[in-house]
């Protein structure tokens, strides 16, 4: 198995105030980045929120393969957005990206 760290690209169509970003936060916590060698040398940020309501969630993920690890991190995304009720269409995400591969040695 291998540690991926996946990008999801998005965009909050309503906006998102303070009290959501910590909500949605809290829910992908469990699969925040900073917790791999890559993600604390990088500081990558599990939520980056841009001016324009575009948005950026990093993930790690483990998984045997990238097209499984790209697959759980949607899902894990997706779901935690629906958590916070964001519906699917208050939160269209764009296709994922591997920022970063974290093999053990």
């Amino acid at each position: 198995m291998t540690t991926y760290i996946i990008t999801i690209p998005g965009t909050f169509r309503s906006g998102l105030d303070d009290d959501a970003r910590a909500d949605l936060a809290r829910r992908l916590r469990s699969a925040d980045p900073h917790r791999t060698a890559l993600g604390r040398e990088e500081d990558l940020d599990l939520l980056t929120v841009n001016d324009d309501n575009t948005f950026s969630i990093r993930l790690e993920v483990t998984a045997g393969d990238r097209a499984t690890a790209e697959r759980k991190a949607k899902q894990t995304a997706a779901s935690a957005l629906r958590e916070a009720g964001f519906g699917d269409d208050d939160v269209p995400l764009g296709p994922t990206t591997v920022t970063g591969i974290d093999n053990p040695s």
